[in-house]
Order: C-alpha cells, then sequence, then structure tokens
C-alpha cells in the first residue's frame, strides 16, 4: 500500500505591491525616482544577474524539447474520423411497485443533474387501479436502488416539475386533474393541495413555472381544454383561466383538450387534435388571454420543444413523424423527419448542439437526428426496451428516457 498524497488547493490575489509608503505608485515621477535609485543598489544587481542565469537554462530547455508535443495526434483525429455514433445505458432505475406503470414526466434538479423526478401514472382509460401505488419519486442518479424521497399525492401524478428558482419546490399534476405542490425539505407529503372544484376536469398533462419575481407562479393545461394560472401560495383557486376555444368565444363545450405546453415569451399549447395552439397573456389590459395561430399534424400532438438556441424555432412530434416550426412561418413546417412505422411518442432538443434533437418511439426506440449531416434517416438509433417510450429529457449535455 502507497502512502495517500494529500492535496490542497490554495488561491493567491496578487496586486501590485512593494511599494514604501512615502512613494505613491499612481504618480509616475515618484516611481521613476525610485526605480532609479533601486537599480543602483549592488544587492539588486546581483540578484538580477543571478536569475538571469536560471532563465537562459529554463529557455534553453524549452528551446529543446517541447514537453507538450502530442505524438500520436494524427492518428487519435483519423480514428475519431471514423468511429460511427454510439451510445450506452448508464442506468436504470425501476418502478419498485409489484404492478408497474409508465413513467409520465421527467425532471431534472435544477442546480445539480445528479437528481431525477419521476412521476408514474397509468393513462389507459378505466384501468383497475385498485393494487396500484399513486407513489412517485425522486431519484439519485448515484444510488439506482432505492429512490432518495417518496412522493404521495392523493392521485398518481402525470406530470411533475421542479422549480428552477427553489430546487426544494415541486409542482405536479394529478390524474383526477388537481395540482399540488412539494417541499422537500417537509417530506414526502404535498403541502398543499387544489380543490377538486377549480380544478381540471381531465387528467393534467403539462405544467409549466412561470418565470416571475416571485417563483411560486405556473399553469398547466389539460385535456378539459382549460389552461389555468396558478400561485403555490394559494392553490384555493387559480388566479386566471384561458379556455382553448379556437373561435375565441370561450366556450368550454367547443375546446379543444391540451396534452403539452411550452413557455417564451409567451405559451404554446400543444392540441391533441392535429393542431398546435399559440396562446398569450396580454399586459395591457391585464388579464386578459387568448389564442392565435394553428398548424397540422395527421394524427395527435404528444410533445412540443423549443429550440434553446433560436426560440422561434420549436419542434413538434406526433402520429408518426417529428416536425420543426417557425413561428414566421405558419402555413407549413419548414422541416420534418420521415414516417415511422410506430407512433412518435416525446422529442426534445439538444442543449449544446442547435442542429441536434432527439424522438423517442411506441416500439421502445430512442432516434438521435441531425439535420446538418443528413435528414432522411437519424444519425443514431438505439433500441432501449421491448416497451414503449414516454418521456424524454436533457439535463446540461446528458439525456434519459
Amino acid at each position: 500500500n502507497t502512502e495517500r498524497v494529500e492535496v490542497e488547493s490554495r488561491g493567491l490575489n496578487h496586486v501590485e505591491g512593494g511599494w514604501p509608503k512615502e512613494v505613491n505608485p499612481q504618480e509616475v515621477e515618484q516611481t521613476i525616482r525610485f526605480r532609479k535609485k533601486v537599480e543602483k543598489d549592488e544587492n539588486y544587481i546581483n540578484t538580477i544577474v543571478h536569475l538571469g542565469v536560471l532563465m537562459e537554462h529554463c529557455v534553453k530547455q524549452n528551446n529543446a524539447i517541447n514537453i507538450y508535443e502530442e505524438d500520436f495526434g494524427e492518428e487519435e483525429e483519423a480514428e475519431m474520423e471514423d468511429e460511427p455514433p454510439s451510445a450506452k445505458t448508464i442506468n436504470v432505475f425501476r418502478d419498485p411497485n409489484v404492478t408497474k406503470r409508465t413513467a409520465t414526466r421527467l425532471s431534472w434538479h435544477p442546480d445539480m443533474c445528479k437528481k431525477l423526478a419521476v412521476a408514474y401514472s397509468s393513462l389507459e382509460f378505466q384501468q383497475n387501479m385498485k393494487d396500484m401505488s399513486f407513489d412517485s419519486y425522486i431519484w439519485d442518479l448515484e444510488n439506482p436502488n432505492k429512490p432518495e424521497l417518496v412522493l404521495k399525492p392523493s392521485s398518481p401524478l402525470v406530470c411533475l416539475e421542479y422549480n428552477p428558482k427553489d430546487s426544494h419546490v415541486l409542482v405536479g399534476g394529478c390524474y383526477n386533474g388537481q395540482m399540488a405542490y412539494w417541499d422537500t425539505r417537509k417530506g414526502g407529503l404535498p403541502v398543499e393541495v387544489s380543490t377538486m372544484e377549480v380544478s381540471h376536469r381531465d387528467p393534467v398533462y403539462g405544467a409549466v413555472w412561470l418565470q416571475s419575481k416571485t417563483g411560486t407562479e405556473c399553469f398547466s393545461a389539460s385535456t378539459d381544454g382549460q389552461v389555468l394560472w396558478w400561485d403555490i401560495r394559494k392553490l384555493s383557486e387559480p388566479t386566471e383561466t384561458l379556455v382553448l376555444d379556437i373561435t375565441r368565444k370561450g366556450l368550454l363545450e367547443n375546446a379543444l383538450g391540451a396534452v403539452t405546453l411550452e413557455l417564451a415569451h409567451h405559451g404554446v399549447v400543444v392540441l391533441p387534435k392535429h393542431r398546435v395552439l399559440l396562446a398569450f397573456r396580454s399586459l395591457n389590459p391585464p388579464d386578459r388571454s387568448g389564442c392565435q395561430g394553428s398548424f397540422g399534424h395527421y394524427g395527435p400532438v404528444y410533445a412540443l420543444a423549443r429550440n434553446p438556441f433560436y426560440p422561434k424555432i420549436f419542434l413538434t412530434v406526433g402520429d408518426w413523424t417529428a416536425r420543426i416550426w417557425s413561428e414566421e412561418i405558419k402555413e407549413s413546417s419548414i422541416m420534418w423527419t420521415k414516417y415511422h412505422l410506430s407512433y412518435l411518442t416525446d422529442g426534445c432538443w439538444s442543449t449544446v448542439r442547435p442542429a441536434v434533437f432527439f424522438t423517442t418511439r411506441s416500439d421502445g426506440t430512442l432516434d438521435v437526428w441531425d439535420f446538418l449531416f443528413k435528414q432522411n434517416d437519424p444519425s443514431l438509433s438505439l433500441k432501449v426496451c421491448d416497451e414503449p417510450l414516454s418521456s424524454l429529457r436533457l439535463p446540461d449535455n446528458r439525456w434519459v428516457v
């Protein structure tokens, strides 16, 4: 056994100094006069001569041998060019319950990407829920065997989101339409839950935190045709309601149900009936909401993601394709993938490369697309499992399905 080497990091803040008190370093004449006086000192001359010999020796060494020379640089570059794209599974987080459920939503810890909140629910209509657990979990990436915290909602969670301003707070939308929020410092039970009378009438498929000063405001979308704005400090009633009626009459019976939503300068709501709807809140006059614009898919739209580098460009995933849209062009999508043999279920953009995005399929395949490399086929297709992949989220430069 070798002795352990103790390493310590230290910092040094160096500023100009060494001047006597009677010399002001900002006065040019005083500093020049002091330098001339020092240069006449014998100790100064002897020190410079001694250091000059050492410096000359070091310079000759550097000129003789390049200690940073890369002997195998060309071979490594050639090998990198020929290497095909690849991926591997690092960790698998399994539902600890006997009756397995779908992971309907993923949310990464905003400060450190070592924790992952997962909402578990069964979205099959009128399925027997007798022996099925309502719990959702927060996982630690370094311990995939046991969840770090068990979240216990009153109804299974369909969506779950970390608060970007307070990493201890999460908001979740339930299968029965209720909204709830958790503070991880207070345990796994929700701090507050909205009442049934003012909540959604269908499962809450999407929840997004607003970029407000308080950091407590969010809004939710559901297939009941409503977008509701909330302040978690008071979940007794929503602060604002938007009915997704494209006729702008505000009639709930004409509303189109939303399955996902995204936020930039205004909210973008994706609808299952082959449409994408732009919903917005105007500030003058206050507390007014409306809808404008629509785009089409041949089948249900399941996911929406804005490009982090170009916010006016967004990706929609629906039917058998993924399409790229621009807010400035409403007649058609600007790019799209080929038609697959299985449904596409989710999609998101790369956080480091603007032209790269990821899609998941119902046959258990993860596709990585790079439109600058090729457009007809994905750059990498990875068969993850035989079950349908339901959710996909990226933290920094990693991704999880």
